[in-house]
C-alpha cells in the first residue's frame, strides 16, 4: 500500500499550487478581463455607430430609388402621350390621303 503524506490536504494544496503555477501563462488577470471588457465596449460603440450610419445611408438611398421611380414613371406617361398624340396625328393623315386617293381614283 502507498504511503500516506503526513497531511493530505497540505498535499493536495501543494499540488494545487505546482498546477497552477504550470497554467499561470494562460490564465486571465482581472487587469486582462477589464481590458477586454473596454474593448468590447468600444467595438458594441463602433457597431452601434456603423448601424445608425447604415441606417441613415439605406434611408437615403431608398429616398434616391423612390425619386429615380418617379422620374421614371413622368419619362413613361409623357412618352406614352407623345406616341398617342403622334398616334392620333398619322390616323388624320392617313384618312385625309385616303379621301384624296378616292377623289383622284388612285388605287391601293
Amino acid at each position: 500500500m502507498p504511503e500516506q503524506p503526513e497531511n493530505l490536504v497540505l498535499q493536495l494544496l501543494r499540488e494545487m499550487r505546482a498546477d497552477i503555477a504550470r497554467n499561470a501563462d494562460r490564465m486571465a488577470t482581472k487587469d486582462d478581463i477589464a481590458t477586454l471588457d473596454q474593448k468590447i465596449d468600444i467595438l458594441r460603440a463602433d457597431v452601434a455607430s456603423d448601424l445608425a450610419g447604415l441606417d441613415k445611408r439605406l434611408d437615403d438611398q431608398e429616398k434616391r430609388l423612390s425619386d429615380q421611380i418617379a422620374h421614371l414613371r413622368r419619362a413613361v406617361m409623357e412618352y406614352h402621350s407623345s406616341t398617342i398624340g403622334h398616334g392620333v396625328l398619322m390616323s388624320e393623315f392617313e384618312e385625309r390621303l385616303r379621301r384624296v386617293e378616292q377623289r383622284l381614283g388612285i388605287e391601293q
